[in-house]
């Protein structure tokens, strides 16, 4: 940007306000002869309609790079290896259920520790990744996911489950650092075109190793008489899990960096001139606590993918139950959920893309949520294998593809809040009902059956449908990134065409006269 295009530009406000000078405003020299204004956080109206003391804010140099796919790919393995050592015990649930001569609470809790974990780290994590950056958090995050499959390698005895549940504990607090992460990653590295299908594939990496996780363990862990021969084969998933996280860490260490050298978008410049001493992270959660629409999508997700997170673990139980001896079948089940939630995922993405519509989108695979819900719970005591693998499959992929919508939704909700705040309180509202969920499926499934114990899910998919419904859409983020051109009168009384940069925070644009 050359120093002839410094011209003056004036400032509108959208409500014809004219003495509240709420909004500081202030200019910033960058090395490209351009000059940017931090967002305010707070500021409600600007001052004068008017301003004749002009202020420059041309559009920033902004670049793509190359880099952002390989950290996309990586942290889709580290986040594949931690989600693949959440379901390895839940899955063949009776074999260990055996082994470590343990009760189905017990077994249950081993994928629910990974819920109860993330609860009190959440916002301490948060902090860590708005304060020291998405490098640092992937690379800690990485070595606890390490560290815990290290442990569980020696836990292949019946008198260790008390080291086998300490190991998935550790394997646990890995988890909060990945959750969060694809929203942050996709905004800070990918453009605007691309963003929501980034999200998306970041969210597939965690769905991969949920489809490991349902598929692996019932062909490497058989159900054998013989404790020597089943210690064997347990101890072979738990090396293989330690070598590909040990992997995966060496890779984080060596590809992730922080952000690049250029901002993707005009939204991430604006949110780059943020000042430090002008964010305050516990200002921004009460923040986000006071955002209606961001408040009603977090119970919201908080129910639908709780659901999906009891159905997870419970699902070997839900299908010995009506198919005894199926447990090879029932990893294959709930592959199909998470292959199927895969592809609705990945085309949810995209679609966003495409058209921006968040809410609608949202909505729509809600209601198919709940329909899919009804459908696999009233067919899974037919008898018929095929017919519970096409219903949870369409199950999937509503249930399981609605993640990244939820992460994407929520960012244009609250920019310019950090993405990895939002979407820790939506996992927070997502691991709380899924400990409650699973514990309360669990025993209306001992008591009445595995119908009752659906149908109870489905109550709170209708629940969170009609709260969906309610969310007022406020694209926030699709605004900051629009051009388009608006009216204004000059200090002469004109009438000009100029051209709009963006939303700043406030939700007004800057102009610069043409």
């Amino acid at each position: 940007m050359s120093s002839q295009d410094e011209l003056s530009h004036e400032w509108m406000d959208s409500f014809g306000n004219a003495t509240d000078n709420d909004c500081s405003q202030r200019k910033e020299r960058t090395g490209l002869d351009e000059y940017r204004r931090p967002l305010g956080d707070d500021c409600d109206t600007l001052g004068p309609s008017f301003v004749d003391t002009a202020q420059l804010f041309p559009l920033m140099e902004t670049k793509l790079y190359k880099r952002r796919w390989a950290m996309l790919f990586v942290f889709c393995c580290y986040s594949m290896s931690n989600a693949f050592m959440w379901l390895q015990y839940g899955i063949i649930s009776n074999i260990f259920m055996r082994f470590y001569s343990i009760d189905s609470l017990a077994i249950d809790w081993l994928s629910m520790i990974y819920f109860l974990t993330y609860i009190p780290l959440i916002l301490p994590v948060m902090w860590l990744l708005d304060s020291r950056g998405i490098r640092d958090v992937v690379v800690v995050g990485s070595a606890f996911n390490c560290i815990g499959a290290w442990i569980k390698m020696s836990t292949a005895d019946p008198n260790m489950f008390a080291m086998t549940f300490f190991g998935q504990f550790v394997c646990s607090v890995a988890t909060v650092y990945i959750l969060g992460i694809p929203s942050r990653l996709a905004s800070l590295w990918f453009g605007q075109q691309e963003v929501s299908t980034a999200c998306s594939i970041g969210v597939l990496g965690n769905q991969m190793g949920i489809a490991i996780g349902f598929l692996v363990p019932p062909i490497l862990v058989p159900n054998v008489d013989d404790v020597t021969e089943l210690a064997y084969h347990i101890r072979i998933m738990f090396y293989i899990s330690a070598g590909v996280a040990t992997f995966i860490f060496v890779l984080v260490l060596i590809v992730f960096q922080e952000r690049p050298e250029l901002p993707p978008t005009q939204a991430q410049a604006q949110a780059r001139s943020i000042q430090p001493d002008e964010y305050s992270y516990m200002a921004s959660i009460l923040r986000l606590l006071r955002n209606k629409p961001f408040m009603l999508l977090v119970v919201s997700y908080g129910l639908n993918v709780g659901c999906f997170y009891a159905i997870s673990t419970l699902l070997n139980r839900m299908i010995i139950e009506h198919y005894p001896g199926e447990e090879v079948n029932a990893g294959r089940i709930g592959l199909t959920i998470v292959i199927a939630g895969m592809a609705g995922s990945l085309i949810c993405g995209i679609w966003l893309d495409k058209t921006k519509t968040y809410k609608q989108t949202t909505l729509v695979v809600y209601v198919l949520s709940l329909v899919g819900m009804l459908v696999y719970a009233f067919t899974l005591n037919l008898g018929h294998l095929w017919v519970v693998f096409v219903t949870a499959g369409v199950l999937g992929f509503f249930m399981t593809g609605y993640l990244p919508l939820g992460f994407e939704f929520a960012v244009e909700l609250t920019y310019p809040e950090s993405e990895g705040t939002s979407s820790g309180l939506l996992n927070c509202s997502a691991q709380i009902f899924g400990i409650i969920f699973t514990i309360a499926q669990g025993k209306i499934i001992d008591k009445w059956g595995t119908l009752a114990g659906n149908i109870f899910l489905c109550i709170f998919l209708l629940i969170g449908t009609a709260m969906t419904g309610l969310i007022k859409s406020d694209l926030r983020r699709q605004k900051a990134n629009q051009q388009t051109e608006v009216q204004t009168v000059s200090p002469t009384g004109s009438i000009s065409s100029v051209q709009d940069y963006g939303a700043t925070s406030c939700g007004r644009p800057w102009q610069r006269p043409s």
